[in-house]
């Protein structure tokens, strides 16, 4: 290992380890130690993709390693808290997979001791790495877009049916977090419906919707049981809109000229004419570089240079407290749950 690459423990090889694996290695900024795996078949699987890698059955083999600087969890979620706290408290940077932790509160205990030991703690919102969502971001911090009025996503397929998270945290994470990149507004409520369809199973359909302190509004529809697979986003601005379609091989995003205007002064509402806009559709390149590949990169950058990550543990935190506020709502059929905000959005929302 080259003095300046980043020495990196993984655990867990089974669905998404594979992928971290495989970008750490390819990665000039990084070293893949060693990984670990309960499954003897996983690390065997793990031996012949990557002979130069150490494999074991200990997790903690990774932690007493002075190789090893960071640790990359990809372990099922409510393994999450546990693993990223012995990380950390044995000293190393950690990248954990989305969702950072099963609560608020225990992620904001991790916060805190990563906090305590100037360590980097980063989770695995890969959609923020996306080139797409890139662009969309570039798009509308350049006011292109305008005041953003919706953004309205579907997020469906006849997927794998978690047993430890619902479909909310598996799926809809994805797209709180892309929302929180890309809107610069918070949520005050979150309100949420969701049904199961397998007795003893999490819920596997959900509809989320966000409500923010602007005239914004975010409907999340995600579903485990659908025919089809469905991944495209809808955001309608002031200037113009934007459809995401991320199954899309090469035009993922479209940006359409399109629009209303209104005739009329506010005073005579009854009297305004909607006008139609309807320019040109134009569709901006995209990079075709992997997302992951860009995350881990930026990963152990902050790991070398101490900066603060694009996906860092607050990110995280503010992801998992609308998932933790919509399945409040869900147990309560629907109902709007606030949201923890800051004192000067609370008060104006009190106000």
């Amino acid at each position: 290992m080259r003095n300046d690459q980043v020495g990196v423990g993984v655990v867990g090889y089974g669905y998404w380890g594979p992928n971290l694996v495989r970008n750490f290695a390819a990665s000039p900024q990084a070293n893949v130690v060693a990984v670990s795996d309960l499954d003897q078949s996983r690390l065997a699987t793990c031996r012949l993709a990557h002979p130069s890698v150490q494999t074991t059955n200990r997790y903690q083999d990774l932690l007493d390693d002075p190789t090893i600087e960071a640790i990359a969890i990809a372990t099922p979620a409510h393994t999450h808290y546990e693993m990223a706290l012995a990380a950390l408290r044995s000293g190393k940077h950690v990248l954990v997979e989305k969702p950072l932790a099963s609560s608020a509160d225990l992620v904001r205990r991790l916060i805190d001791e990563a906090e305590r030991r100037r360590l980097i703690l980063m989770v695995d919102h890969t959609f923020l790495y996306t080139p797409a969502v890139q662009k969309i971001k570039e798009l509308v911090d350049k006011d292109d877009i305008g005041d953003i009025y919706y953004y309205d996503s579907t997020r469906v397929s006849l997927g794998l049916f978690q047993s430890d998270v619902s479909v909310i945290w598996d799926l809809a994470v994805h797209d709180l977090a892309i929302i929180d990149h890309i809107i610069d507004d918070i949520p005050i409520a979150v309100s949420a419906t969701a049904c199961r369809h397998v007795a003893g199973a999490p819920e596997n359909m959900a509809h989320l919707t966000l409500f923010f302190q602007n005239s914004c509004v975010a409907h999340v529809n995600v579903n485990w049981l659908s025919p089809v697979k469905v991944r495209q986003t809808f955001i309608g601005g002031s200037k113009k809109m934007i459809v995401y379609n991320d199954l899309e091989p090469t035009e993922k995003i479209k940006v359409y000229d399109k629009g209303i205007t209104v005739d009329g002064a506010s005073e005579n509402a009854h009297q305004f004419r909607i006008g139609y806009r309807a320019g040109d559709m134009w569709a901006p390149h995209i990079s075709a570089k992997e997302a992951l590949r860009s995350e881990v990169e930026h990963f152990t950058d902050c790991v070398r240079n101490g900066a603060r990550p694009l996906s860092d543990a607050q990110s995280g935190l503010r992801v998992v407290e609308i998932l933790e506020a919509a399945s409040w709502s869900i147990a309560a059929q629907g109902k709007p749950v606030l949201l923890r905000q800051p004192p000067r959005i609370r008060a104006a929302a009190i106000g």
